[in-house]
């Protein structure tokens, strides 16, 4: 067990609708290893860490939900924000310690649509369809809550991701997706209507490992749907945008960028914190 005091470990599994159970921290312990390999030079980080550190102001404190190995927790600690980063995967916070300045980032090893860090923030934010990684509509119906519980009064909450379009071919679907320079990546797609649920492979051929392949399911919403999300927690859509650019958000636009505003105080067990 680790002795650093930015080191949180809550872990937990939830059932899912057909009686599985749903492990949060099994995408990590497959990709954790090459996840910045993968995807070096394909966010847009400048731009996440831009918009961000403006919603939260000077010195803000930011919630990360999925901080993953580092790629915003890091630069917004160097720019004098407090961040507190939670991942179900102690893989991906293993290597956000090991790097210069990981040792300045709170994490916390949790299911984020449940945890309790027992304070609030000024931003809380997740990225890269990470809300979509949770099981149902349950389990974001109750990240929402939650996240709002760790809002300040006028907190935002910031969500990033895919603008719903499912296969309209028969599935199997095989496609291509935007991976690191040099590697070349393919997704096997099924796709259940009734539960919005795409359950795909992902291939990445190239790298060290020559091909990596693992699994991802994503239970997709659409932004309507998430903005009745937001309004259950007590949350009001405040901006859309396409990117993080500030591109203005269309119907043709393939992404989203969501900025969720609490109107009124958190309720539940989080406390205002320093």
């Amino acid at each position: 067990m680790t002795t650093d005091p930015n080191a949180d470990t809550r872990r937990s599994t939830s059932p899912q609708g057909d009686g599985s159970t749903f492990d949060p921290s099994l995408y990590g312990r497959l990709v954790g290893d090459d996840y910045d390999a993968i995807y070096e030079g394909v966010f847009d980080t400048e731009g996440a860490v831009t918009l961000l550190g403006r919603l939260a102001g000077p010195s803000g404190a930011i919630l990360e939900l999925g901080v993953g190995t580092g790629r915003l927790a890091l630069p917004l600690v160097a720019k004098g924000h407090e961040v507190c980063g939670v991942d179900a995967s102690a893989e991906m916070l293993d290597q956000l310690a090991a790097k210069p300045g990981g040792d300045r980032v709170r994490r916390v090893q949790g299911d984020f649509s449940d945890v309790d860090l027992d304070r609030t923030f000024d931003v809380a934010v997740i990225t890269f369809n990470t809300i979509f990684a949770l099981p149902d509509q349950d389990a974001q119906v109750r990240c929402f809550a939650n996240t709002a519980r760790h809002l300040r009064p006028g907190g935002r909450f910031v969500v990033e991701a895919w603008v719903p379009e499912p296969p309209k071919t028969p599935p199997p679907t095989l496609s291509t997706r935007r991976v690191a320079e040099g590697l070349v990546g393919l997704v096997l797609s099924e796709h259940d209507r009734t539960r919005q649920l795409l359950s795909t492979t992902q291939v990445v051929l190239g790298g060290p490992r020559n091909v990596l392949v693992y699994p991802v399911v994503h239970r997709y919403a659409h932004p309507s749907e998430l903005d009745l999300m937001a309004r259950l927690a007590g949350m009001a859509l405040e901006d859309r945008f396409a990117d993080w650019k500030g591109t203005t958000y269309e119907s043709t636009s393939p992404d989203h960028i969501s900025v969720y505003r609490l109107e009124g105080p958190p309720t539940g067990p989080a406390q205002a914190g320093s």
